[in-house]
């Protein structure tokens, strides 16, 4: 993967938690004050507040470690699934490789229907 692809993966990664910290795990209606609602979501992924904080600013220096981010779908009950879509699209691939082969004039047009379908399903990047 190169450099800014891991960049771009890290910072996607970063925003999923952010959003799961904010939205799911802290929500408004949990506590009055932000500093409330950090303190909150780190009590409840067992973190340190400031390592909250960070992420929940999705502080550009921070980089989730793979076992934090299993803690932030364990607890917001939501999957990051950056790792599926791409294996679906390489799927989609592949099945529009066999049918073009046989006829990519009848066919294609199934294909672009199906990559598009696929990318608005992708678009919010989680599941629950």
């Amino acid at each position: 993967m190169s450099e800014k692809a891991s960049e771009k993966s890290k910072m996607s990664e970063l925003v999923f938690a952010s959003r799961m910290m904010r939205e799911v795990i802290a929500p408004p209606g949990i506590a009055g004050s932000k500093s409330e609602r950090v303190r909150e979501a780190a009590r409840r992924l067992r973190w340190k507040y400031s390592r909250a904080l960070s992420v929940w600013y999705a502080d550009e220096r921070v980089s989730l470690k793979p076992h934090e981010l299993r803690e932030i779908e364990e607890a917001s009950g939501v999957r990051y699934g950056k790792q599926e879509v791409s294996e679906i699209d390489e799927l989609i691939s592949r099945a529009g490789a066999l049918l073009e082969s046989q006829d990519a004039d009848f066919h294609g047009a199934f294909i672009a229907a199906v990559r598009a379908f696929a990318g608005a399903l992708a678009r919010s990047r989680t599941e629950r």
